[in-house]
C-alpha cells in the first residue's frame, strides 16, 4: 500500500487569484472566458446582467447543455481541467436541439481556467446549473490551507429544460456594460447565429466598430461576396476566432481559417492574421448545394472555388493596402529576433538591414515572421561577408572561379537586384510552407495535394535535382512497367505525366532522368543520371522493409538492360517519420552505381528552407533616414537575455 503523506500542500489565500492571471484582474477578460464556457456548453445565446454600483448582483446566463451534480463536481471543481482529454475538441449541444441548430463547434476551453472568471469580482460565486430535470446550486469560494478553492454548499431542486446561470455579488472591478458589449460583440462577431446581451441590448452587426474595409465583391451568376476587414487595436481587444470567416444567410460555414480552400493559405503567425479579422457575407449560395449539410465546411463547386479566388484576391490588395500599419512592428520582431548578430554590424551594415527589413516588410505583408527573420539573417550574413573574413570561411570549399564570380555578384547587385531575388524565391517559399501544412493536416488528399506538390519541387531534394532536363521517356516508363508488373500500380495521366505510379496505400512513385550526348559518339544520347522519389502516406513511419524495396528498385532499374549507357541512381524514400536503427543514406556499388536516402516531410521542407539563405543577396545602395534609425534604437533597447559561458 502507498505510504500515507506526512503533510499535504499548503496554499495562500490568494492563490488562485495569482493563478488566474488577467481572467481574476481584468473585467473584459473575465466575462469573455465566461461567454466562451458558454459557447463550449453548446449556448446559443448570452445574457448577462451588469450592476450600475458595486455590491450589486452580476449574472451570467446561458441556454447550454447544463451539468448534473457529478458532472460539475468533476469538471468545475477540477483545477487546470482538462477538457480536450476528457470531453474531446467539439462542443455538446443540449438534449432537443435541432441538426439544423447544432452545427458542429470546436471548443474554445482548454485549461479549465475561464469558469472561475466571477472571482474577479469577489471571492464567493453562486453557480446554477440545470440538465434532466435536476437543478443544482453551488457555492464556490476561495481559500487558504489545504485547498485554493472548495465548494461551500450544495442544493438540489427541479427545473425543465439545461442550462447554466452564474451569479456573484460585485465587491471589485465594476465593468462598464457598454464596453463590455462592445468588446464581446466584436470578439464573437464569427458566428451571427451566438446571441450575446448585456442588460437586455444585443449590438448588430452593423454596429459594430473598427472597419478599416469593406467592399462587395461580384462572383457572377447573381452572387455576391461582401468582405468585411476589422482591426481590433482600434477597440482594444483581440478575438477569440483567427481566421477569415464565412456567412452563407447570415450563418457561419465551417470555422474561421486562414487557409481559403485549396486556393490559399494565409499564415495567421504574421502581424497582419493577429490584427485583422475578416467576415465575408454571402449572397446567391445555397444550403445543400454550395453549403454541406452539417454546415462544416463548403460544397466543391464552381460558385464557391469563385468565391474563393474572389475572396483570396481581395484579402491579399486589402493587406498589401494596410501594410504600412504594421511595417514598423513586423520589421521590429525581425530585426529583435537577430539581434545579436545585427549588433556585430558596423553602422552602415545595420542601416542597410534594416531599410531591407523594411521593403521587405511592406512589398510582402503576409509573409510568416519566421521567414522575414530568416531573410534578415541572410542579408545580415551576406553583410558580413563583405569584410573577408566569413567569404573566406564560407568559400574555402569552393572552386577559384567560383569564389571570383561569387564576390564580383555581392560587388554588383543593388536592393532592386535582392528584391528580385526575393520575388523569384517567393513562391518556393510557398511551397514550403503548404508542404508544411498538409503534411501535418490528418484530413489532407495525399495523393492529389501533398504528392503532386512535391513531385513538382525537385529542389526540395536539393539543387542538383532542380533542373528542367529530369523528365520521362519511353526508356524510363519501360523500365517502370517492368517493375510493378506484378502490382496494383496504376500510371496517372500516361499521355501528359508517364512518370508517376501510384502503389497501393496511398504511395506516390516517380522516377525522371537526365540524357546527355555521349562524349564518344555524339550522335548518340545516354542516361546519365536517374531521379526516384516514393512519397508515403501520411503517418508512415519508414523501416528497413521500405529501404529495402528502395534497394531492390535502383538495382533493377541500374540492371535492367533497358537504359543505355550506366547512370547513376538516386532514390529518395519520403515518410511521416523513420524509424529508429533505419539507415537514412545507403551507397550502392563499388563503384557507386546508386544511392538511397529516407527522409521524413518534415526534415524535408526544414532542409528546403536553410538552403533557401544561400539565395539571398546583400543590398549595396545605403540608405539612412530616421525612421530607420528610431527603429534601430528600439530593437537595441530592448532587454535581450544573453548567454553564459559554462
Amino acid at each position: 500500500m502507498p505510504e500515507q503523506p506526512l503533510q499535504n500542500s499548503l496554499f495562500e489565500d490568494d492563490y488562485l487569484l495569482r493563478e488566474l492571471g488577467q481572467v481574476a484582474h481584468v473585467p473584459q477578460v473575465a466575462l469573455t472566458e465566461l461567454v466562451a464556457n458558454a459557447w463550449d456548453a453548446g449556448a446559443m445565446r448570452v445574457d448577462l446582467i451588469l450592476p450600475g454600483e458595486v455590491e450589486g448582483t452580476l449574472t451570467v446566463t446561458d441556454n447550454g447543455h447544463g451539468m448534473t451534480p457529478a458532472q460539475f463536481k468533476k469538471r468545475w471543481m477540477t483545477l487546470r481541467y482538462d477538457r480536450l482529454k476528457h470531453q474531446g475538441p467539439d462542443v455538446e449541444f443540449p438534449a432537443g436541439l435541432t441538426a439544423q441548430s447544432a452545427r458542429p463547434r470546436r471548443a474554445y476551453g482548454r485549461n479549465g481556467v475561464g469558469r472561475h472568471g466571477l472571482l474577479c469580482f469577489a471571492d464567493t460565486y453562486e453557480v446554477q446549473t440545470w440538465r434532466d430535470g435536476v437543478l443544482a446550486t453551488f457555492v464556490v469560494g476561495t481559500e487558504s490551507g489545504p485547498s485554493p478553492f472548495v465548494l461551500r454548499s450544495e442544493a438540489l431542486g427541479h427545473r425543465e429544460g439545461s442550462g447554466t446561470q452564474l451569479s456573484v455579488r460585485v465587491m471589485r472591478k465594476l465593468p462598464d456594460a457598454n464596453e463590455i458589449l462592445t468588446v464581446l460583440a466584436a470578439r464573437f462577431v464569427h458566428d451571427p447565429e451566438f446571441e450575446i446581451r448585456v442588460n437586455g441590448v444585443q449590438r448588430s452587426f452593423s454596429e459594430i466598430e473598427g472597419r478599416v474595409s469593406e467592399e462587395v465583391l461580384d462572383i457572377g451568376a447573381g452572387r455576391r461576396a461582401t468582405v468585411i476587414v476589422i482591426d481590433s487595436t482600434r477597440l482594444n481587444h483581440s478575438s477569440v476566432h483567427q481566421g477569415i470567416a464565412f456567412w452563407v444567410q447570415r450563418r457561419l460555414v465551417g470555422s474561421p481559417s486562414w487557409s481559403i480552400g485549396q486556393i490559399a493559405s494565409f499564415d495567421g503567425r504574421t502581424r497582419f492574421a493577429r490584427r485583422y479579422k475578416v467576415i465575408v457575407d454571402t449572397e446567391g449560395f445555397e444550403p445543400g448545394v454550395d453549403v454541406a449539410e452539417d454546415w462544416t465546411a463548403f460544397r466543391a463547386t464552381d460558385a464557391v472555388r469563385d468565391l474563393y479566388r474572389a475572396t483570396a484576391e481581395h484579402i491579399g490588395k486589402v493587406a498589401q493596402d494596410l501594410a504600412t500599419e504594421i511595417v514598423d512592428a513586423a520589421s521590429e520582431d525581425a530585426l529583435v529576433q537577430n539581434r545579436t548578430e545585427l549588433a556585430s554590424l558596423g553602422q552602415g551594415a545595420r542601416l542597410e538591414v534594416a531599410e531591407f527589413t523594411k521593403v521587405v516588410a511592406q512589398a510582402h505583408p503576409t509573409i510568416s515572421p519566421e521567414f522575414l527573420a530568416t531573410a534578415v539573417k541572410a542579408v545580415i550574413h551576406l553583410e558580413k561577408t563583405k569584410s573577408g573574413a566569413a567569404l573566406l570561411q564560407k568559400l574555402s570549399s569552393l572552386p577559384p572561379d567560383d569564389i571570383t564570380g561569387l564576390d564580383r555578384l555581392l560587388t554588383e547587385w543593388t536592393v532592386k537586384d535582392a528584391l528580385r531575388v526575393l520575388d523569384e524565391i517567393d513562391s518556393r517559399i510557398g511551397v514550403i510552407e503548404t508542404i508544411r501544412r498538409l503534411a501535418d493536416d490528418p484530413h489532407t488528399d495525399e495523393l492529389h495535394t501533398l504528392h503532386p506538390l512535391i513531385l513538382r519541387s525537385r529542389w526540395l531534394f536539393g539543387p542538383e535535382f532542380e533542373s528542367q532536363e529530369y523528365c520521362s521517356n519511353v526508356t524510363l516508363q519501360t523500365v517502370a512497367r517492368e517493375l510493378f508488373k506484378s502490382t496494383e500500380a496504376q500510371f496517372i495521366n500516361e499521355r501528359h505525366r508517364p512518370d508517376i505510379v501510384v502503389l497501393p496505400e496511398k504511395t506516390t512513385w516517380q522516377m525522371t532522368g537526365i540524357e546527355s550526348f555521349d562524349p564518344v559518339d555524339t550522335a548518340l544520347t545516354r542516361m546519365q543520371h536517374v531521379l526516384v522519389i516514393e512519397l508515403k502516406k501520411g503517418g508512415f513511419e519508414l523501416t528497413r522493409k521500405e529501404i529495402n524495396q528502395a534497394d531492390g528498385y535502383v538495382q533493377d532499374i541500374a540492371k535492367s538492360g533497358a537504359i543505355s549507357g550506366s547512370p547513376f541512381v538516386c532514390a529518395w524514400v519520403v515518410g511521416q517519420k523513420v524509424a529508429a536503427g533505419v539507415e537514412k543514406d545507403k551507397q550502392l556499388g563499388n563503384p557507386p552505381y546508386g544511392r538511397i536516402r529516407a527522409v521524413t516531410f518534415g526534415s524535408l521542407v526544414d532542409t528546403a528552407n536553410a538552403r533557401l539563405l544561400k539565395l539571398r543577396t546583400v543590398l549595396a545602395d545605403r540608405y539612412s533616414g530616421s525612421s530607420t534609425d528610431e527603429l534601430l534604437s528600439r530593437v537595441f533597447s530592448q532587454p535581450a537575455q544573453t548567454g553564459l559561458d559554462v
